[in-house]
């Protein structure tokens, strides 16, 4: 008997159109490898995704900039073909915000944790965050919010620079403004300036006390809470690379037992009455010790295959099977346990690693998806480097015009006159 009840599908929801999430793949393998239907209803343009094995169908996404009832018109079409009901997994902030506003109106068509209220987009948005961890007594960096151009510049000089900006819901920020979610600032005028593009961006501007990287300050935590409140699969990960370095999301990841990190994690998730899949960051100060809350993300991370543990399990396995009333296994940790995406850190990809690892394209099991993400991966960064050649190029200055002459005359003119 399978420990699983592939009876019922998984749909896989990412609103975000960046080919190379490799976290919508390793959701598709987990579920796909234990026989469950999964179907993904993301941007199949140009991504490897669609080349798995482990993907039934793909179905159109939302258009980008979707209203919630744009969402919702697509997600009720895929239930229509699915016809059964299903496991709803969205996979981006965005996804996960409009799966919990809408969840009454999903409830007859897929299987959702029971989330409070706005809970969702309470934890994922930047701004409200520092009253979240406030509530709960866990730290998290001074964070102030700018009310005026000029407040900004002040809130700048107040936290010292550098600092961090954030924008409260990066989600929001429109494609090809060249608006970052997170950026480090170094002036007062650079903070002014970011207030001043306010509008543009659709949320509010944070200005944050920036906490320096170093050596085994950050970490994660990927955990499930199920229908009790129990965190369970998952757990405290070290960021040994990032892309880009110093900032962005885990390049290399490593699993790493925290008993500190965990206590803070299930104190939280408790606290709110969190229920289904999240993802933590956490930058522990140099200063202090101390580990503080950066980021807490209501669904899978990308590295969330990371921790897979003895028994297979890892969060997206644990929302299918505590959502189709199924018995979770209790497996062991596998410290020591990696997770390298090749196109961020290749050579940590060609390493031999001593202990268990896990590549986020390439499976022996499913290649497709490994050959297509170099093939685009290629592509996009050749594209990159014309980008920047044209932009850096320099402009040839004119060419001064002759002045008109009048022409000389040959030899045998000077000996004719």
């Amino acid at each position: 008997m399978s420990l699983f009840d592939i009876r019922v599908p998984a749909v896989l929801l990412r609103i975000d159109r960046n080919p190379f999430h490799h976290g919508t793949l390793g959701a598709v393998r987990s579920l796909g490898r234990a026989g469950v239907e999964v179907h993904v209803v993301a941007d199949a343009a140009g991504s490897p995704v669609h080349r798995s094995r482990y993907a039934h169908r793909m179905h159109p996404p939302p258009p980008p900039g979707a209203s919630e009832r744009e969402i919702l018109a697509a997600l009720r079409r895929v239930a229509d073909r699915v016809a059964r009901p299903a496991v709803l997994v969205p996979l981006d902030d965005a996804s996960a915000i409009a799966v919990s506003r809408a969840r009454d109106d999903l409830a007859p068509h897929y299987l959702l944790p029971e989330m409070p209220g706005n809970l969702a987009e309470r934890v994922a948005d930047k701004a409200e965050l520092a009253a979240v961890c406030a509530s709960a007594d866990v730290p998290h960096p001074v964070t102030l919010i700018p009310d005026g151009p000029e407040r900004a510049a002040d809130d700048a000089r107040r936290l010292g620079l550098p600092l961090v900006a954030k924008w409260s819901r990066p989600w929001l920020l429109p494609a090809g403004s060249g608006l970052r979610s997170t950026r480090l600032v170094h002036s007062a005028q650079q903070a002014r300036e970011l207030y001043l593009r306010a509008e543009e961006a659709g949320s509010r501007l944070l200005l944050q006390a920036y906490l320096p990287p170093g050596p085994d300050r950050d970490w994660f935590f990927h955990g499930y809470a199920d229908r009790s409140g129990a965190v369970r699969a998952g757990g405290p990960g070290r960021k040994q690379l990032s892309w880009p370095r110093g900032a962005g999301l885990t390049a290399v990841g490593r699993w790493t037992p925290n008993p500190e990190v965990r206590a803070l994690a299930e104190r939280l998730t408790g606290a709110l009455g969190y229920r289904g899949v999240f993802d933590l960051d956490f930058r522990r100060c140099g200063t202090t010790g101390r580990y503080h809350l950066l980021d807490f993300n209501p669904r899978p991370g990308a590295q969330f295959r990371l921790f897979a543990d003895s028994a297979g399990l890892d969060v997206v396995r644990a929302l299918h099977l505590d959502l189709t009333d199924r018995e979770l296994p209790d497996g062991d940790p596998v410290a020591g346990r990696a997770f390298v995406v090749e196109n961020y850190a290749p050579f940590a990809a060609l390493r031999t690693a001593p202990g268990s690892r896990e590549l986020a394209w390439y499976a022996r099991d499913d290649r497709g998806p490994g050959r297509a993400m170099w093939a685009l991966w290629c592509r996009h960064v050749t594209g990159r480097l014309r980008e920047r050649l044209t932009a850096t190029a320099p402009v040839p200055a004119p060419r001064p015009v002759p002045r008109a002459v009048s022409p000389s005359l040959t030899d045998n003119e000077k000996a004719s006159s």
